[in-house]
Order: C-alpha cells, then sequence, then structure tokens
C-alpha cells in the first residue's frame, strides 16, 4: 500500500524519525583490517588505526618492573592464558600509554600467531562499554581494551559502568578481553573527593568503599613515579642512539639539565620534548 500527498510525506517523515531514534542493530565489526582501533559511538563503530601512534618498548628507561610485569601478563592473554586488568597510576608524563601501546607492539612480534587487537575507548563513552563487550565477546581475536587518563569526579556516575563490566554482571568480562587503564591517581578520584565523602556521608565507610572498589577491580597496579636526573639523561641517551643523533656529551648534557630546569620537572615527556627540541636543531628526522 502507498500513500501519496501530504499523508505519504507525513509518514515518510515519521518513518525518517523512527529511524534516527532506533538504527538497525551495527554490523559486526571487521576485527582483521587492523591490529588496534579507536570506539566511537553514535553510531556505534570500531575505527581502524592503520598506524600507531608509539615508541619502542626499549625506549622507555626507568619503568623496569612495570615494563616486564605487564609484558608478562599481555604475552599470557595473547596465549590464551589467564591474566588480569592492569591499572597504571602515577606521575605524569612518565610512560604510562606509550608503555601500552609498546607493550601490544612487542607482544604481537613475540606471538605472531596471536590475534591481539588494542582498542581505544574514551572516558566519556564508558556508558557504552557493554555494547562494545558484546561485539568483541562474539570474536575470535583477543582485545586489550585500553582507556587513557582514566578519572572521575564527585558527580560522575560512569565509574559505574565500568566497575559493572569489570567483575560484576551475570555475564562477567568476556574471556578474550582485558581492560588497561592509566590514570595520575591510584583510586582514580581526587583525595578531596574521597574526604568529602567520609565528612559528609551517612555512612561514611560505605560511601567510600563505594568510590574507591573501582581500582580494586584491577588485578595489577602499576605504579609511575618521577624520574631522576641520571634515568632523565639516560632517557634522551637512547633516543639519540635510537635515531643516530650524534652530539658532544658534554654539551648533551648541558642543554638537557637547562631543558628540565626551565620546565621545572623531569620525566619521560620532558626528555622526549627535550629531543624532539634537538632533533630539531640538529637536521635529524624523527
Amino acid at each position: 500500500m502507498t500513500f501519496a500527498g501530504e499523508q505519504g510525506d507525513a509518514l515518510r517523515r515519521i518513518a525518517d524519525a523512527l529511524e534516527r531514534i532506533s538504527p538497525p542493530a551495527a554490523p559486526a565489526p571487521d576485527v582483521n583490517s587492523a591490529d588496534a582501533f579507536v570506539w566511537h559511538v553514535a553510531p556505534d563503530h570500531l575505527h581502524p588505526v592503520p598506524q600507531v601512534n608509539r615508541v619502542a618498548l626499549d625506549l622507555l628507561v626507568g619503568i623496569g618492573r612495570a615494563r616486564d610485569t605487564l609484558l608478562n601478563n599481555t604475552v599470557q592473554f595473547a596465549k590464551g592464558l589467564p591474566a588480569n586488568n592492569a591499572l597504571l597510576w602515577g606521575a605524569r608524563g612518565m610512560g604510562k600509554s606509550s608503555l601500552v601501546k609498546a607493550v601490544h607492539a612487542r607482544v604481537l612480534e613475540l606471538e605472531p600467531s596471536s590475534v591481539l587487537k588494542l582498542v581505544e575507548i574514551q572516558r566519556e563513552d564508558l556508558p557504552s562499554i557493554g555494547r562494545l563487550m558484546g561485539h568483541l565477546r562474539a570474536s575470535q581475536a583477543r582485545f586489550i581494551l585500553f582507556c587513557d587518563d582514566l578519572s572521575f569526579s564527585h558527580d560522575d556516575q560512569h565509574y559505574k559502568s565500568l566497575k559493572a563490566v569489570l567483575d560484576g554482571g551475570v555475564e562477567g568480562r568476556p574471556e578474550n578481553v582485558v581492560l588497561y587503564a592509566t590514570s595520575n591517581r591510584r583510586h582514580l578520584m581526587p583525595r578531596d573527593m574521597i574526604e568529602n565523602e567520609r565528612s559528609s556521608a551517612i555512612s561514611p565507610s560505605e560511601a567510600v568503599e563505594e568510590k574507591v572498589s573501582l581500582s580494586d577491580r584491577f588485578g595489577l597496579w602499576l605504579g609511575f613515579h618521577p624520574c631522576d636526573q641520571d634515568e632523565y639523561l639516560a632517557m634522551i641517551d637512547g633516543y639519540c642512539a635510537a635515531y643516530g643523533l650524534r652530539i658532544d656529551p658534554a654539551r648533551l648534557r648541558s642543554e638537557a639539565i637547562e631543558w628540565q630546569a626551565t620546565r621545572g620537572s623531569r620525566s619521560g615527556r620532558v626528555a622526549w620534548q627535550f629531543f624532539t627540541d634537538l632533533a630539531g636543531r640538529e637536521g635529524v628526522r624523527i
């Protein structure tokens, strides 16, 4: 049956509106199109990343224990063995997110037969994580779900979505998915927020427990701390060797120390920023 005129136009507008409100289910993602993806919503889809922005694992200096622990956990996971969710927390600029991406690349080298994918999800998209898990659960591949710079404010309810997926729920976390998150905060929320819960809640201990229990659901807590001057200089030496930049050691040391003094801090990020500036002045492409 067809409708013409104003009645037909009205029905078509209604049909279009219903389609926007409840679009058809998204097709199953093609996980073979890349080794890394970014999860987007509205509409839900996995966007392939042909070239991941990362540094080599060997260039990450001063985080040896965290590097070895995360690498071993990821190798276990790639082999289909039990593995933990991991929370990488601590000082900014010390290579937390770089380590996740570098470990993924190294495991692809160590276990070439494994189908290990890296999927990044933004913090604001956490309410959709259940739908993402539904897509990944049906795949034969294995997935590192990566959430960078994860933290929550006092009125933020996104943590409940993540908490349910990590451990709770009837289905639980899919066997082929592990979650790696980075944060500057060990408990994923400011200390003053925790103290405020203790002082204002009817049952202070219960209010705090609900908030901090999210971090307890990560089996691995890997701490990152500010580096000392020797580690900072070793990072720069490693970059120079990796990119073939030759420079007088005394000049390199002097300029590197002056650079970190002007920044007021030392970290892997500051070391890379100095090397980027140095490489540009010396005409070396990176």
